[in-house]
């Protein structure tokens, strides 16, 4: 108890520092002049519009916490301090099975709220999905009937009733429709000569004219029409190997009373092709450069008319409608362009991919998987969700699982329900008093509808030239006067042009300073600071601004918060100087639910590990750390002994999630590699000796060093020992033999002396 009292008075304080800066609240170091910018600075900030209120020389700021206002003697009348609301409108409960209609069928709960929000402020709400059993489905098979395809048609053909028969396991009330595509009537996607071509592209073979796409059949719940009007059908042939398939896919889904769409259904609408389609901006090759513009375009014969006017689709164009319609699309295309189509399925929410046999014989097995696929997830989209409004997502899955950040879960079954947490933050104030938007899973027809009304003004009256502002010189609204052009002072009193130099000194902040810190004139003896370029300017001596603050990879307060007279005021979720450091811990988070796994501290989101040995993103990794025998003894003692730090703490459900079962006395338990005996006082065995195991280690190594050395020495003896025997070998059988040598001459040489007589 005493350890929560503690944390308890360190959060006030840290919560009251947060909100003052340097002996000013968050609400007064803003230099605010009127209600509507109080109420802009923080959610706890107040505004007294009571007209007596700070007079007689008090330095209260009529811009201030509410408790603060109060104790200057604002009246609570006079307040102006809007706060944040959420009401439910509509909450019915969600349905169990749809019973054969969905006209009441709900799969999403609340229907309807309606929230007010501040500036700043947050309001947080929970959104529950389910998938209910037997919901009624809208089938359309929208087939490629370009001449590649023809053995893909009779297959269909044959499959028809099969196709019914399987879908209908999933559903009672089934309807389906047929639809067929080919590309743009005219050169050069279509034979345009011979001249015959254009009525029989397929020359000897019968085939029909070509199209672009025509609603052969609307949906239906008489089965064998499906099968009768596929029968009807045959190929035709186009020129290029693209396919105007996109063309087709939009006219399917716009057109909802050609279609049939039933308003209340999971609308399926499969797709199947085996060639690529063209896209938007293909249409140039033609001269075709009028954009799509996504409207429904089918005449009295159920024929595609504006094929040769319009563009193909973009896959933006194709997304936003097909989330207006609910529409699921399934791709059943033949391997060779899987790859393609799977990149548009991950650019076109609620759409799955299948691979599709040659002659399309594995189409029923297809459309089963994905509409199971379909059915096991579920996904939020927004729809007209205000620019100014921020709206952050956490998903309760199955088994109770909260995954932060997520709007979608996976892996359900009919009759799963799933939650999503939705939190609401109106970070600025947009030009209207209120907006409506949508929030609504992929591909269903049910949908909560969020009313946000920006509580951004304030009630106060203003009065246009009123006598309280020196004789109609300025607006009197909210206790204070907003002067006209050219007027200053509390009530407007001073104009600009009664300067007076002996007024300076009252804006000079401290002998030897500028007037006004160089960034304001003085008039009338108070400072009217300069407009500049990068924000704004006040105080009592322009002293303040909110641009001056510590950046953060070159952002302002990191993006993470906003600037106020030098210092950082930071966003919920974030903290130091410059707003850089998260108070998110989810990222610290370890598999076992413990915040870096108990060996460290989480820091600004990320796991700082302090026991010796611990590393990993949450310090999960740490060889010298307690085995899972200590771990798995705490669980033993927690769970079956109601003692240990797990049950200090609370968290022995959450930690020890297998449940332990506790053998007779003296029986050995095994928890993966950690034997041990369980008796009245659950005692593990020790682990090793860690000091003993490091030193053998060492001394291993070193043993195997010196072992290394020695063979080494004897090897290198070794071989100079025989090249020394090779040596003296050598110098054995060297001769050094004696003779003259030719070049050599001695020392005396003898020369006769011819004058010589011998007398």
């Amino acid at each position: 108890m005493g350890n929560f009292v503690h944390t308890l008075l360190v959060l006030l304080f840290f919560l009251s520092s947060a909100l003052k800066v340097y002996g000013s609240t968050i609400c007064t170091s803003q230099g605010v002049t009127t209600c509507q910018q109080c109420l802009s600075v923080h959610p706890s900030c107040a505004w007294c519009s009571q007209e007596e209120f700070g007079k007689g020389g008090s330095s209260l700021s009529r811009c201030d916490l509410k408790q603060n206002l109060l104790n200057g003697g604002c009246s609570k009348a006079a307040l102006e301090f809007p706060s944040s609301t959420l009401t439910v409108l509509e909450d019915a409960p969600l349905s169990d099975k749809a019973l054969g209609t969905a006209e009441t069928v709900t799969q999403i709960k609340p229907q309807k709220i309606r929230m007010t929000l501040r500036p700043g402020d947050t309001k947080r709400f929970t959104v529950s999905v389910k998938q209910v059993e037997d919901y009624p489905v809208d089938l359309y098979y929208l087939m490629d009937l370009s001449f590649s395809m023809k053995d893909d048609l009779d297959r269909l053909y044959s499959l028809g009733n099969e196709l019914a028969v399987a879908m209908g396991r999933t559903t009672s009330n089934l309807r389906m429709g047929f639809g067929a595509f080919v590309d743009k009537t005219t050169s050069p996607y279509m034979y345009m000569y011979p001249p015959e071509a254009v009525t029989n592209p397929c020359y000897g073979e019968k085939c029909q004219p070509q199209f672009g796409f025509k609603n052969v059949l609307s949906l239906t719940d008489k089965v064998a029409r499906f099968t009768e009007e596929v029968g009807k059908q045959q190929v035709s042939r186009n020129r290029d190997a693209p396919e105007g398939g996109l063309d087709a896919v939009i006219q399917a889904v716009v057109c909802k009373e050609k279609i049939g769409w039933r308003p209340d259904a999971s609308h399926l609408l499969v797709f199947t092709t085996d060639a690529k389609t063209h896209i938007a901006l293909d249409g140039r090759i033609a001269g075709i450069v009028q954009p799509n513009d996504g409207q429904c375009y089918l005449d009295n014969n159920n024929l595609y008319n504006k094929s040769t006017v319009l563009d193909y689709p973009s896959l933006a164009l194709l997304t936003e409608k097909m989330s207006e319609n609910n529409i699921n699309l399934i791709f059943a295309v033949t391997s060779y362009v899987v790859p393609l189509y799977k990149g548009y399925s991950q650019l076109i929410p609620g759409t799955t991919v299948g691979t599709l046999s040659g002659d399309s014989g594995n189409v029923i097995q297809l459309i089963e998987e994905a509409y199971a696929k379909i059915r096991s997830k579920v996904e939020l989209e927004t729809l007209g969700v205000p620019e100014e409004l921020n709206l952050s997502f956490n998903a309760t899955c199955l088994n109770g699982e909260v995954i932060r950040g997520l709007k979608s879960c996976t892996g359900l079954k009919i009759g799963d329900t799933v939650s999503f947490s939705v939190e609401a933050q109106l970070r600025s104030c947009p030009k209207e008093k209120s907006r409506t938007f949508t929030i609504k899973p992929l591909g269903f027809k049910d949908s909560l509808e969020v009313t946000v009304d920006f509580a951004c003004s304030c009630n106060c009256e203003a009065q246009a030239n009123s006598p309280l502002c020196s004789n109609g010189n300025g607006t009197y609204e909210c206790g204070v006067c907003q002067c006209h052009q050219g007027r200053l002072g509390p009530r407007c009193e001073c104009s600009v042009e009664d300067y007076s130099p002996s007024d300076d000194v009252n804006c000079i902040p401290k002998p030897g300073s500028p007037i006004c810190n160089g960034r304001g004139d003085c008039l009338c003896g108070q400072c009217s600071c300069h407009a500049n370029e990068f924000g704004q300017v006040w105080g009592k001596y322009c002293e303040c601004d909110d641009f001056n603050c510590l950046r953060f990879k070159g952002a302002l307060c990191s993006d993470n918060g906003k600037c106020s007279c030098g210092f950082c005021q930071c966003d919920a979720g974030w903290k130091g100087e410059n707003c850089n450091c998260t108070t998110r811990t989810d990222t610290c988070m370890s598999s076992i639910g413990l915040l870096c796994s108990g060996r460290g501290n989480c820091e600004c989101g990320v796991c700082q590990c302090t026991q010796p040995g611990a590393y990993g993103a949450t310090c999960q990794k740490c060889p010298t750390c307690p085995d899972s025998c200590t771990i798995k003894k705490k669980c033993v003692e927690c769970q079956h002994f109601k003692r240990g730090q797990y049950t200090e703490d609370n968290s022995c459900n959450r930690i020890c999630k297998d449940e332990i079962k506790l053998p007779t006395l003296e029986t050995e338990l095994s928890f993966s590699h950690c034997p041990f005996h369980v008796s009245g006082s659950s005692e593990c065995p020790k682990g090793p000796d860690i000091l003993v195991v490091l030193l053998s280690v060492a001394g291993a190594i070193l043993l195997l060093g010196l072992i290394g050395l020695l063979i080494w020495k004897l090897l290198i003896t070794i071989h100079d020992r025989r090249e020394f025997t090779k040596f003296e070998e050598e110098r054995a059988k060297a001769k050094w033999d004696t003779a003259n040598n030719p070049l050599y001459k001695g020392a005396t040489s003898t020369f006769t002396n011819v004058a010589y007589k011998g007398n």
